[in-house]
């Protein structure tokens, strides 16, 4: 009788073993459903810190929110880093010093981290470009100056958007260009406007940038590429023609599964391709890639996300792509 009541017991919890067992799986199998259902390619609640789709690219960058500019491999590491406050445009030059804004100033740093060109201002700076006199161009947001600065540190060149003694404030320009005809393209992004000046500060055109235009581009063959942040009508890239029409648009519904957030650096390649940086603050931290790769029918062809290292990438240059800057030679 023992034996008989010792068995039925060994029998009861072998099978309540196996029903752990089973209901177990179940939870497993649940488990994974429900994140193969709920968690998209750039959802950052599933993806992990670092995450590549695609061809990877060498890229320098600048990541304005910890004030830092990077160097990053094809494979997606951190190879070289240098602190740059507010950091929101940068070049890879064909010494192969860096380039770069930091909040006040603009310098040039070698690979090993010695400055060799500086400058700073009491005005925000978000835009430099090096020019092939060696010069560097240097847009000063709050003072509404356009500058041309030699190499060692004097102002040979300036140009005043603004009245003197007038303070544009925090958005009264973002990213600018020098021009091959001598122009200068500027990114007014609190009006929502992209003007092009001539050399005597004369208004040669305006192009309307619903979303805020943040960087501006001229493209060899005479169009305009700009992209917008989160204004009304962003965030959206644009590329206009000289007579104003858009000829292309990327808006927010047009990358399947890529939430775009606030546009901000950007490359157009010789392939045609256009390299994006989603910058990800106001609030969007983690919540989609800092950079995409789109071919010219917006085909996504390489996406970077770097979660734990980076927070918003803000501007950008490939450095798979050969071309010496200051001839004009990249379309950035």
């Amino acid at each position: 009788m023992k034996l008989l009541i010792l068995i039925s017991r060994r029998q009861l919890f072998l099978s309540f073993l196996l029903a752990l067992v089973c209901m177990n799986s179940f939870l497993i199998e649940y488990s994974l459903l429900v994140l193969v259902i709920f968690c998209g390619p750039f959802n950052s609640i599933c993806q992990s810190p670092l995450l590549q789709t695609g061809q990877g690219h060498e890229f320098v960058c600048t990541d304005y929110t910890q004030g830092k500019v990077f160097i990053v491999s094809a494979k997606g590491k951190i190879e070289w880093e240098y602190p740059a406050p507010d950091c929101n445009d940068i070049w890879i030059l064909p010494n192969g010093n860096l380039l770069f804004n930091t909040g006040h100033g603009v310098k040039e740093v070698t690979r090993e981290k010695k400055v060799v060109f500086s400058y700073e201002s009491r005005s925000e700076i978000y835009a430099c470009q090096r020019l092939e006199n060696g010069n560097t161009f240097i847009g000063e947001c709050n003072s509404g100056r356009l500058l041309e600065v030699s190499s060692d540190g004097k102002t040979v060149k300036e140009m005043k958007l603004l009245p003197e003694g007038k303070d544009g404030g925090h958005a009264y320009m973002r990213n600018a260009r020098k021009l091959q005809n001598g122009n200068y393209l500027v990114a007014h992004y609190g009006e929502d406007l992209v003007r092009e000046y001539a050399s005597d500060g004369k208004i040669m055109r305006e192009i309307s940038a619903p979303g805020g235009p943040h960087s501006v581009v001229r493209l060899k063959n005479g169009n305009t590429l700009i992209a917008c942040a989160d204004h009304s009508g962003g965030p959206q890239v644009i590329e206009v023609d000289p007579t104003g029409k858009i000829v292309w648009q990327v808006g927010s519904d047009d990358l399947p599964g890529i939430s775009l957030k606030f546009m901000t650096g950007m490359q157009r390649l010789p392939n045609g391709n256009t390299i994006l940086t989603n910058w990800l603050g106001h609030d969007n931290f983690g919540k989609a890639p800092h950079i995409i790769e789109i071919t010219r029918d917006k085909k996504v062809i390489w996406t970077f996300t770097d979660h734990k290292n980076m927070k918003t990438i803000s501007s950008i240059q490939l450095m798979d792509v050969k071309g010496d800057a200051s001839k004009y030679e990249i379309l950035h």
